[in-house]
């Protein structure tokens, strides 16, 4: 009895040794081997003008007038804001710390009428942005700006655990660099509780 107890144990410690002695495989060992997934494909989206809303998120002078991907979207964002505007829909701003609204863009800048907030990627994190929609009635945001990975992908993600459907065109989130605005979009593509709320689409696909 003693000695099949002894074999036994000796069989555990033999194993635990083995498992402790094995590294699972992380994603940067893996990093290489990883196999591209396709592109999202880019859908055509007509929106209720009187439940959506626009925001145009940190097209500053502070940061998007020194991100070349940021003001090559400008002449796309001034038009999609141009026809946001025409059939009246909403249009809220978010500005950075130490800023104005007049340290917006020009190519975008706010109406006086256009509320603003100031937060840092998250835009409804210590702002009144969500009593803005309420109050206007929203059920679906259009979120551009910079960067993707910040404060698009964020304020977007709040928007959907709010409830509310989310737009998001691709030649609006743009970042320092492509591969942000390629993981943003992989994960607009995935996350949970952000991906079932949201469509990737282009600005000019976007009717009112």
């Amino acid at each position: 009895m003693k000695r099949n107890l002894f074999i036994a144990t000796l069989a555990a410690l033999s194993l635990g040794a083995l498992a402790s002695g094995a590294q699972a495989a992380n994603i940067v060992d893996e990093w290489a081997s990883v196999k591209q997934p396709a592109a999202p494909t880019l859908k055509p989206v007509t929106v209720d003008p009187k439940t959506t809303a626009l925001l145009m998120l940190d097209f500053m002078k502070q940061n998007c007038a020194k991100r070349p991907r940021c003001v090559a979207s400008l002449p796309a964002m001034k038009k999609l804001l141009n026809e946001a505007r025409a059939a009246k829909v909403a249009v809220v701003y978010s500005i950075i710390a130490n800023s104005t609204p007049a340290d917006v863009l020009p190519e975008v800048a706010p109406l006086a009428t256009e509320p603003h907030v100031l937060a840092g990627p998250d835009k409804f994190l210590h702002t009144d942005l969500e009593k803005i929609l309420k109050d206007k009635g929203i059920k679906t945001v259009i979120t551009v700006g910079t960067s993707s990975n910040g404060a698009v992908f964020f304020t977007a993600s709040g928007a959907a655990f709010r409830g509310m459907s989310v737009i998001v065109p691709v030649d609006g989130m743009t970042s320092l660099d492509p591969i942000s605005e390629y993981a943003t979009a992989l994960d607009f593509q995935t996350a949970p509780g952000v991906s079932q709320k949201t469509t990737l689409t282009r600005s000019d696909m976007i009717k009112f």
